[in-house]
């Protein structure tokens, strides 16, 4: 990993100009302690780093680049670069660990990248790669998320289909934000998947776009469709899925961080109009 090591000393430096403040802060990783001692002594932003780039450890790698990607200093454009390299780490725990991180500080010219980790052999990397392309917007993924939410079809050649439902119903989410033709039939088609996860996401992506509501009736779809000439004349905006959950019972002690719940929001890269 030679081009990580030469950025070793811009990572630790970088890290340690964060330290000072980061005593001062609640820092999200905290929010997976398992003890109060654990909280009482968390990671410095250095440590973060360190681990982050450790070329012999993937679990190290793993731990550092979630520490630094859930900081309140974590979108800094040197840490972004390490995402962005972390991407191609042979680890798959790593990998997931990276998307997740473009996912929340990421731009849409990552997400030629992260296009392709749809295709990636480990599950879990797929999952976070079609999360993120909800919350990075970039035409150039309308065509691989509608691959993925296609279920298995040996007969169809080479490529035949998402074998991991959860896979098709992020997939089939993030689509909620492209009003490009080619979208509307596949998701259509999406609402006879065998899960029902992936027919609910077709069909909120489906009423985000045209406004109209046919229920989880495919014939019903398939009749307004072609009898419309303009599919997305009720567009509504289109924001993606967040983290919520209420407090635990150790939530409400002194010193312990409430969930991680985010505010809802337009992918990056959105403009206004398009997300009206």
């Amino acid at each position: 990993m030679p081009d990580r090591h030469a950025k070793v000393v811009l990572l630790v430096h970088a890290a340690a100009a964060a330290l000072a403040l980061f005593a001062c802060e609640t820092p999200d990783e905290l929010r997976g302690a398992t003890s109060l001692i654990q909280v009482a002594q968390p990671i410095s932003p250095e440590q973060a780093a360190r681990m982050a780039i450790d070329p012999y450890e993937a679990d190290n790698r793993y731990r550092g680049t979630m520490l630094l990607a859930n900081s309140w200093f974590g979108g800094e454009p040197i840490y972004v670069e390490l995402y962005a390299d972390h991407l191609d780490d042979d680890d798959a725990n790593v990998r997931v660990a990276a998307v997740r991180a473009i996912g929340i500080h990421g731009s849409p010219d990552h997400v030629p990248k992260v296009v392709a980790l749809l295709s990636d052999p480990d599950d879990r990397v797929r999952l976070e790669a079609a999360r993120t392309l909800q919350r990075l917007h970039n035409p150039v993924a309308v065509g691989p998320l509608i691959d993925h939410i296609r279920e298995p079809e040996p007969t169809r050649g080479v490529f035949d289909g998402e074998a991991d439902a959860r896979v098709r119903a992020e997939a089939a989410h993030a689509l909620g934000q492209y009003a490009d033709p080619r979208v509307l039939q596949p998701l259509i088609a999406a609402l006879d998947d065998r899960n029902l996860a992936v027919n609910t996401a077709a069909l909120h992506s489906l009423r985000t776009l045209t406004g109209e509501d046919h229920g989880f009736d495919r014939r019903a779809w398939l009749t307004w469709f072609n009898q419309t000439s303009s599919p997305f004349a009720g567009r509504t905006a289109y924001v993606y899925p967040v983290f919520n959950r209420d407090r635990t019972l150790i939530e409400f002690l002194p010193f312990v961080p409430p969930p991680p719940n985010e505010p809802q929001s337009t992918p990056v890269g959105m403009r206004p109009v398009e997300a009206r």
